[in-house]
């Protein structure tokens, strides 16, 4: 990728993750969150967060596996980083699409993705530098969907999804 835009928006992963790999394309926000970050149209920088709870990643690996997309294993998703860059086509606060779940939303189109740049994040967008260094594991990262909690690998079935009984509690309100 040429040049990364100056301006950046952080997404929690795997959000950041699935916008980045085309599978999503709404962000939702707060219309609150949208006026006060001066969110608006063009080209952003995504940033992958460096914050990222159990809970949340749970709920969210289940969404997206919801609409048909498997998610990576946490530890294979950087944190705390510029990952790419998408275009802001449209802010909405009504939307048929099943990615569309909140007050409002931008809309997102042609995502390209680089190498991980460690950078801080901020709320909102938000004009980004390089550095720092990317996000450590959490604990529960690395026990995440393994039988065995030492172990990341299952060897019996190594490419079999992550089921749910029911479905996760939404961690956010």
């Amino acid at each position: 990728m040429k040049d990364l835009p100056r301006i950046a928006l952080s997404v929690r992963q795997p959000s950041a993750w699935a916008i980045i790999a085309g599978h999503k394309p709404i962000e939702n926000r707060t219309l609150g969150s949208i006026k006060s970050g001066r969110m608006g149209l063009g080209r952003i920088a995504l940033h992958a967060a460096a914050g990222l709870k159990e809970e949340e990643f749970r709920y969210l690996y289940w969404r997206l596996d919801k609409h048909g997309v498997r998610c990576p294993h946490p530890l294979d998703l950087p944190r705390g980083a510029i990952i790419g860059s998408v275009e802001v086509t449209d802010i909405i606060t009504e939307s048929d699409s099943p990615w569309f779940g909140g007050q409002a939303g931008l809309t997102l189109q042609d995502p390209e993705p680089c190498d991980p740049i460690p950078a801080p994040g901020a709320l909102g967008y938000f004009e980004w530098a390089p550095g720092g260094t990317l996000a450590p594991p959490k604990r529960w990262m690395q026990k995440w969907g393994t039988a065995a909690p030492e172990s990341r690998t299952d060897d019996l079935f190594p490419d079999a999804p992550i089921a749910f009984a029911r479905p996760p509690k939404r961690p956010w309100s």
